[in-house]
């Protein structure tokens, strides 16, 4: 769970523009701008120039994307019947999005201008705003409607709107977003690591298309043992069947959707013993001993429960950086299966509902083996967390696995400008199997 104080721009309403086309650069388009009744000035018609841009043309879902708008022209004129100091002048306004991802970006400017005379025209402004990838594909954006706030003798708003439809907004940029890899997140446990031949073992398989009729199968190495049961996957993708484990080369229990166990359809290897208990025979003048080296579990532990992230200033936003407990895996099951631990992160909440995406979350993960371990840790790739889940770190299947491994990670949030101040928090779930 992380705790921070941050920034946010938004995202809401769509414009339209055709598929396949190049970003046009600086476009133009018919403004009608109001000026604020106390001005007692006339309507300003005429056209806004503009330009918008990204910082990003090519990101992937889940990325968190600058965009720019600049006004080069506007027909509205100073209102304040005098001159406008310097750096009285608010810009704020909106980015119609259109295609894969449909809203608005809201776009802010800083208060940075020359002075204008009275009755002049308004002079050129900046403004910026950040949304999140959501879709993959091609994305337009279109200038909206924008507010000339000046701030001086008092506050007086010039509102500018497009005079068509949103739908007809020209289109100033596009960009091309791609879709993160899936994440095979099946695997399988089981009520007993050892049992006697034929002994029932309770397997519980999660991960699994809802309704899927999932296998589970023994293994041996990389074949399948004749031991084999059927279950069909609830609406949570769990299915929970016993399977009878039979053969004595049984070493391990996989679970499976389709006519055979692949990685991309398949879980992980279980690992599972068949333990042999018949008496030794009896000998004229000797006894064989025989000592059994019972497997153990695979568990963790973590220390401490809460993250506290670092505080983002109001209006910069940024990354907000932190670490995760330490985590401690243990494997004693001296079996051929190694493990993943896979991390998984709600949206974090903050004050009125305020959301700030669980994709914005990124870490850096890394993984030391105990010495003596007999496998090798392998941390995770450094990316994005998300609510899809990423893999913190893991270990290879071999003829024998186990050790003491210590996982840990350095985490970002990503917070947007403008993010209301509070506290946001979210869930980071760990999961091991």
């Amino acid at each position: 769970m992380a705790v921070l104080a941050a920034t946010a721009g938004g995202a809401l309403s769509p414009p339209a523009a055709a598929e396949g086309e190049a970003p046009v650069g600086q476009v133009e388009f018919p403004t009608h701008c109001l000026p604020p009744q106390e001005a007692g000035l006339p309507p300003a018609d005429g056209p806004t120039e503009a330009r918008i841009t990204v910082d990003n043309p090519t990101p992937q879902v889940g990325d968190t994307v600058t965009v720019t708008y600049q006004v080069a022209r506007t027909p509205a004129v100073n209102p304040v019947g005098a001159e406008l100091p310097a750096d009285a002048l608010t810009p704020t306004g909106r980015v119609l999005l259109s295609g894969a991802q449909s809203g608005e970006v809201t776009v802010v400017g800083a208060q940075r201008n020359d002075p204008v005379p009275a009755g002049a025209a308004l002079p050129a402004v900046t403004m910026t705003g950040t949304f999140t990838v959501t879709a993959p594909g091609q994305t337009a954006l279109a200038p909206g409607g924008y507010t000339l706030h000046t701030g001086h003798p008092v506050g007086l708003d010039t509102v500018c709107t497009p005079a068509a439809e949103p739908s007809a907004a020209p289109v100033s940029a596009r960009l091309t977003a791609s879709d993160l890899p899936t994440a095979n997140l099946r695997s399988v446990f089981l009520a007993a690591p050892s049992g006697k031949p034929g002994a029932k073992v309770k397997v519980t398989a999660a991960g699994f298309a809802p309704g899927a009729a999932v296998t589970i199968a023994g293994r041996a190495g990389a074949a399948e043992t004749a031991d084999r049961v059927t279950a069909t996957a609830d609406e949570q993708g769990v299915a929970v069947a016993e399977l009878p484990v039979k053969d004595k080369a049984t070493t391990a229990v996989v679970a499976y959707e389709g006519p055979a166990w692949s990685a991309r359809q398949g879980s992980g290897p279980a690992a599972y013993a068949v333990v042999d208990a018949a008496p030794a025979p009896a000998a004229t003048a000797t006894q064989r001993v025989t000592a059994t080296v019972e497997p153990g579990a695979l568990a963790m532990t973590q220390t401490g429960e809460d993250i506290t992230l670092g505080a983002v200033p109001y209006g910069d936003g940024g990354a907000a950086p932190g670490r995760i407990g330490t985590v401690t895996v243990t494997d004693a099951r001296g079996g051929p299966a190694g493990w993943s631990l896979i991390g998984k992160v709600t949206d974090f909440t903050g004050p009125g509902g305020v959301r700030i995406p669980g994709a914005s979350l990124s870490w850096t993960p890394v993984c030391a083996a105990a010495p003596g371990s007999v496998s090798a840790c392998v941390a995770g790739s450094a990316g994005v967390v998300g609510p899809e889940g990423a893999v913190l770190a893991s270990t290879g299947d071999a003829a024998l696995v186990g050790g003491t491994f210590t996982v840990d990670a350095a985490v970002t949030l990503q917070v947007p400008r403008y993010t209301p101040p509070g506290a946001y928090t979210a869930v980071l779930t760990l999961t091991l199997s």
